[in-house]
Formats: structure tokens, sequence, C-alpha cells
């Protein structure tokens, strides 16, 4: 699904990290080997002892190794499904929901369920009505969250040819029956702002856009702005003051933590999580990103995007999610010197009380059940 893995493959394959996949065995048992097994287990182990919730995963493919790591890593996972008309495998909810539940089975709950209804519909008669009648069966069936993505403000039209955004008023009975429910919404609404740039070699997200056309508003003049699509975003947390709002990937706002400083103050609804763009904590000052999380220690959610698809090489996956959660432990626990594309970057080395909210405590808060029934210990949107 490559419209699900945005910029973050092009950051992992330009850092190496699917090189040479360890065995499951070497994943689980780092310590018993080398000086460099012991010191990449090191890190290891201090993921694992804070519980860690990655709040923004994709894993459609049941495989008892993969399982066997989560358990190993102490790990829990919003493991979300998004609808996508361009993409073979998201066309619809199905097979997504199947295999998301699957997952969710054979990892003994810790991969919690998200689920999405498919917007391209909107001006049907009866739409919202049979999209809330499919988010409350999700919802009996466990769902803790709803994703909805990008194609609203970037690919969507209406009959009349109107570019259709988010907090369009066919889906405002929606919002307000998740609110209803007490689940969230994860709204992944726009794109890093090089999406909208002309073609920049030292750009992260250089590569993705490059052989993603398709997905390259810098090649499309006539989509929507980036501002645009954020303000109807903003607009969607304002009118729904009791809808808890997670904005993934920081928010679309990823180039300076002002911009979601900003928002964060003025919607106690919304909270943002960090999936797939870490490395723009590293481009920006390590003195301000560091003030900004401990400043919003309750409002950021830490998370990846790591997706595994149904045909996904085992050995592949493991290694990914290793070296993905071991470097970006690194950043954030120490002031160690941390690698990503050729660049070196000093981790933030945040105190411990603030790496449990960002790594386990926010999850809980802002995605109530996702420990499963009976843990649902969250506050209200409007704390």
């Amino acid at each position: 699904m490559k419209t699900l893995r945005a910029c973050f493959v092009t950051f992992l394959v330009a850092a190496g990290t699917y090189a040479a996949a360890p065995t499951l065995s070497s994943v689980l048992f780092a310590g018993q080997g080398s000086k460099a097994e012991n010191a990449e287990s090191a890190a290891l182990k201090g993921f694992f002892g804070i519980q860690p919730i990655d709040a923004h995963i994709h894993i459609f493919k049941d495989d008892p190794e993969l399982n066997a790591l989560i358990e190993r890593l102490d790990l829990r996972a919003l493991n979300i499904c998004v609808i996508d008309d361009r993409d073979p495998y998201g066309k619809g909810l199905e097979p997504q929901r199947t295999d998301v539940l699957k997952v969710r089975q054979s990892t003994r709950g810790r991969a919690a369920f998200c689920t999405t209804f498919s917007p391209y519909d909107f001006e049907e008669p009866g739409f919202s009505a049979r999209a809330i009648r499919q988010l409350n069966q999700d919802f009996t069936n466990g769902a803790v969250a709803v994703k909805i993505y990008k194609v609203m403000g970037m690919e969507m039209k209406s009959k009349a040819g109107k570019w259709v955004m988010a907090d369009d008023p066919a889906f405002e009975p929606i919002y307000q029956d998740i609110a209803a429910h007490n689940r969230t919404l994860v709204a992944h609404l726009g794109e890093p702002d090089s999406c909208w740039q002309a073609p920049n070699p030292a750009s992260p997200d250089y590569d993705y856009y490059k052989e993603h056309l398709e997905e390259y508003a810098y090649a499309h003049p006539d989509w929507p702005s980036k501002a645009a699509i954020l303000a109807a975003r903003d607009h969607l947390v304002a009118v729904n003051p009791k809808l808890r709002v997670v904005g993934a990937h920081l928010g679309s706002m990823e180039t300076n933590v002002d911009d979601i400083a900003q928002r964060l103050d003025r919607y106690p609804n919304f909270a943002v999580d960090m999936a797939a763009r870490i490395p723009y904590f590293m481009l920006q000052p390590r003195d301000k990103v560091r003030a900004f999380l401990i400043k919003y220690q309750d409002r950021v959610l830490y998370a990846t995007d790591l997706v595994v698809m149904p045909q996904a090489k085992t050995e592949s996956a493991l290694a990914e999610f290793r070296s993905t959660y071991e470097r970006d432990w690194k950043f954030f626990s120490t002031s160690e010197i941390v690698e990503y594309m050729g660049h070196t970057y000093q981790g933030l080395a945040l105190p411990r009380p603030v790496l449990k909210k960002l790594f386990h405590d926010n999850a809980v808060h802002w995605f109530p059940g996702i420990l499963g029934r009976g843990q649902e210990n969250a506050r209200p949107a409007n704390h």
C-alpha cells in the first residue's frame, strides 16, 4: 500500500534499514550474541521497558514471528485502516478490516482496531446514515478510533466540481456520532510542505514524490493549497469540541513546531501523532524541539507509520520494526548521535516522565480502550 507509506519508506531505505534482516532468534535474544547485538539489545530494553504504544501503524499480516516480536517488546499499537480508491488493497474497508481483526486476535489485543469509512459517495442519499451504521457496528466489534484520509482535500470533488474538504457538512453527523461513542478521530489531512514545492533533492520527501507524481501537489497546480486543507481541518476541530481529534503526521505541520503549538493552544480537543515525521524534529533546532515536547508533553503521541502488507516478507518486517524502534528510542531518550539519511543528529534526552507520556500515557488518554476492555481510563475531549 504505497499511499500509506508516504515519505517514511524513503527515510528507511536511505538510512539502510532494509539490509541484512536478522533471524527471529537474533531479534528476540540479541543479548546472547556479539557486542553489537548487546548494544542494540540495551536500546530496545529501554524501549520495551516503558510499555510502548505505537499510535499509528498498519499491520495487515497475521504473522506468528511478528506477533512474537510485538509480545517481546511489550508493544501495543493502534492498527489503522485506510480507504483510498487509488490503492488496490485500500479501495474498500475489506479485506483490511478482516485482516486487522485477525491481527488483533493473534496479538491478544495488542494491536487495537482503528476503522474508517468510505467518503466517496458523500452526495448520495442516506450517506451519513450508512456510514454511521457501519461505524457503530465496528465500535461494537471493538474499534477505538476512526481514520479520515487526505483524499479529502487532495482528490475528491463534488458533482459540481468543487473540492471536498474534511469539514464538508455531509461528514458532520459522522463526527458527532464518533464523539457520542467516545471514540477518537485520526485525521491525516494534507501532506508535507514539500508536496506543494518544486523538486528539491535536499528534501526528505524528494524520492517519494519523484516516484509518486499522482500524490505530488506541485505537479497538480489545480489542487487546493495546503493552507486551505489545514483551515478546513481546524474548522472541523473547532466546531466539534467534544470530539477528540489526533492529527496524524504532526498534523501536517511538520516543519515548525510553533505551528503545532498554536493549534494545541487553540484547540484543547486536538493532539498530534509523530508518525513518519520524526525526521522533521531532527531538522529543527534541537533545543526548540525539546522545549516543545516538554511543554506539550500531554499532546504528542509516539507513532511510526510502519506498514506490513499481507505479502510482506517476515524477516524484512522484523528488521524494520527493530531498527525503527531502536533508533527512535535513542533519539528521544538519550543525547547520543543518531544518523539519518547520511546526517547526524543529537538525541533529545527527554526526562523520563515526558518519555512515559509520549510513548505510553498519551495514547491511553487520547484513545480510550486502546489497552483493552475495562481499561478505558481516558478523560473526555474537553478536559
